[in-house]
């Protein structure tokens, strides 16, 4: 087994970070850490690492109780948000720098920095200091280096959060590339719900020091576990269950607040006894798809998202009257604000 957190709590002053934790990460998984500031997923990730010490509670590190064992004792690669490369070193004595400490002889270094510098895409950059790269290439050097000790878990704490978003996106479709490569049991923190459905195997997401819910990012997205949850992860409305859309469509919601997908949300030029009146308020083009701004009749403002065909079928335009209904919705106990 790769990783196990048993009932661990960490507690600062007052403030509980962490709240009886349990987890299991397999072996050889890439698996996300999702939730809002101050939901505890850097915290968890810390004493994963050995950077914290828990209150209470177990860690155990490919089937070895590492609760207290130090940050060298646990064989782990990290890697941090602003890199934290050595300025005066250049890339391939960056990637070397672990292998040295250990007192690696010298011909098994300059292989494996080559190793990793064609693994990482830099092959060719090895003599380049940290300023002469971009900030995705110093972030592949920071994974190089951290992948260099042959590591039995790999965590990274925002590993893309101070890149622009188009690096961003290139960056983790390459993590999952190279997560494919060489199968080391990782755990990445981010607060990013695009960036965990697309990189994850699972994704844990977490919310006042708690785990919601652990899951695939298909399970997580269609079958959430709590208001939170599905608040979280993609848009959502939240209506009243005393909405006209609801109402109309025979919908009994067992509890006050209702939450439907603006994907779910079905518009028709015509009524038909199931649907709901309202009024085009906003049309927004997001390229691929449309983003349709309604307000019903009882003044409750919803999002529908509508394929290019399906808009371009439908020939809507702003204040237009048209008749919506629920495909899918759900209703939960309780709603966690985020």
């Amino acid at each position: 087994m790769g990783i196990v957190v048993e009932n661990v709590s960490k507690n600062f002053g007052s403030f509980k970070a962490v709240d009886q934790v349990d987890l299991t990460v397999k072996s050889g998984s890439l698996v996300a850490l999702l939730g809002p500031s101050g939901s505890g997923k850097s915290t968890l990730l810390r004493l994963i690492a050995g950077l914290e010490m828990p209150d209470s509670g177990r860690i155990l590190l490919t089937g070895k109780d590492s609760t207290y064992q130090s940050v060298q004792e646990r064989n782990i690669g990290f890697v941090f948000q602003h890199y934290a490369l050595f300025k005066h070193m250049t890339v391939r004595q960056n990637i070397a720098f672990g292998l040295e400490i250990r007192q690696a002889p010298a011909k098994k270094v300059k292989g494996r920095v080559e190793q990793l510098l064609e693994l990482v895409q830099l092959s060719g950059l090895g003599d380049r200091y940290p300023s002469q790269l971009s900030g995705g290439q110093r972030q592949r050097v920071a994974l190089a280096r951290a992948l260099a000790v042959e590591p039995e878990v790999l965590l990274l704490d925002e590993p893309f959060g101070a890149l622009d978003a188009k690096v961003r996106k290139d960056l983790r479709a390459w993590l999952r590339r190279l997560h494919d490569e060489v199968h080391v049991t990782t755990v990445f923190v981010t607060h990013d719900q695009e960036e965990a459905m697309e990189v994850s195997d699972e994704v844990v997401v977490m919310n006042k020091g708690k785990v919601e819910q652990v899951g695939t990012p298909a399970e997580i997205y269609d079958n959430p576990a709590s208001a939170f949850v599905m608040s979280f992860i993609g848009p959502v409305n939240i209506l009243p269950n005393t909405s006209r859309i609801f109402q109309s469509a025979g919908f009994d919601a067992p509890h006050p607040e209702v939450f439907l997908r603006p994907q779910d949300v079905i518009i028709e030029k015509q009524a038909n006894g199931t649907t709901a009146s309202a009024k085009i308020s906003r049309l927004i083009h997001l390229g691929w798809e449309i983003q349709v701004e309604l307000t019903l009749d009882d003044g409750q403002v919803v999002t529908a998202h509508l394929t290019r065909d399906r808009f371009n079928e439908l020939e809507l335009e702003p204040e237009q009257r048209v008749y919506v209904k629920p495909k899918d919705a759900k209703s939960f106990p309780v709603y966690y604000s985020i």
